[in-house]
C-alpha cells in the first residue's frame, strides 16, 4: 500500500502561512514559570511521550545522541531533596538547619521534573563538547515549545548542586557526562507579565558593517 500524500490544499501557500503563523505565534509567546508557580496537573502520559519525542528533532552531529533525560517521580523527590541537601553541604559545612530545609524544598515544587544531562567528553573526537551542548539546548528547546503548545508552563533550574557528588550518585551519572539543568513542567498557578524580549538588532550583525 502507498503512503497517502499531502492534498494540494494541505502544502498550499495558504496552509504554509497557517503553520508560519502559528509557529511564530508558539516561539515568541513562550515563557520562563518559575517552578513554584507550576502546580498540578503536569502533562499526562501521551503528552509526556510527545515532549520527549520533540527532542529527538535536535540536530545531532553524527547522531551521537550525546543528551539524555531523567525523570524524578513524585515517589523519588525525597531522595532528591536530600542530594540537595547533601550538595549544600559539600559547598557549606556550616549551612543551617533553615539553609538545608530550603535547598530540601526545591526538589518538591514542579509536577513533572526532569534532569537534563549531556555527554560532553569522549566519543568521537570529531564532535566537541560545544557541539554536543548545542544539541541538548536543541533538544530542551523543543521541548519547552511542545510544553507550551500544549498548554503547559515550563522553566529550567540549574545551580551548584548540578556538579555536586551527592546529585551525581543520585542519578548515576558517568565519568563523561554532566548534569546541565533541570526542566520544569505544570500547569501555571499565576500568569504574570513576560520580560521584554531583545530586538535582533542586539544580537545581529553583518560581517563587513
Amino acid at each position: 500500500m502507498s503512503n497517502p500524500q499531502p492534498s494540494a490544499s494541505q502544502d498550499s501557500p495558504a496552509s504554509r502561512s497557517d503553520a508560519r503563523q502559528w509557529a511564530q505565534a508558539l516561539l515568541t509567546s513562550r515563557r520562563t514559570t518559575l517552578p513554584k508557580r507550576l502546580q498540578s496537573p503536569g502533562p499526562d502520559a501521551a503528552q509526556q511521550a510527545a515532549i520527549l519525542a520533540a527532542a529527538a528533532a535536535a540536530p545531532d552531529h553524527g547522531q551521537l545522541l550525546p543528551w539524555r533525560f531523567i525523570e524524578v517521580p513524585q515517589a523519588r523527590r525525597v531522595e532528591l531533596a536530600q542530594a540537595f541537601a547533601a550538595a549544600l553541604i559539600e559547598r557549606d559545612p556550616e549551612a543551617s538547619a533553615d539553609e538545608q530545609e530550603q535547598a530540601r524544598e526545591k526538589a518538591y515544587r514542579a509536577p513533572w521534573l526532569l534532569l537534563a544531562v549531556c555527554r560532553l567528553r569522549g566519543g568521537d573526537p570529531d564532535i566537541p563538547g560545544q557541539e554536543r551542548l548545542l544539541s541538548a539546548g536543541c533538544a530542551i528547546q523543543n521541548m519547552l515549545l511542545l510544553a507550551s503548545a500544549a498548554g503547559y508552563g515550563s522553566g529550567l533550574t540549574s545551580g551548584k548542586a548540578l556538579a555536586s557528588q551527592a546529585l551525581r550518585q543520585l542519578f548515576g551519572l558517568h565519568d563523561d557526562e554532566d548534569a546541565l539543568c533541570f526542566l520544569n513542567f505544570g500547569t501555571v498557578s499565576e500568569v504574570r507579565r513576560g520580560k521584554p524580549r531583545a530586538d535582533s538588532s542586539a544580537y545581529f550583525s553583518r560581517l563587513g558593517d
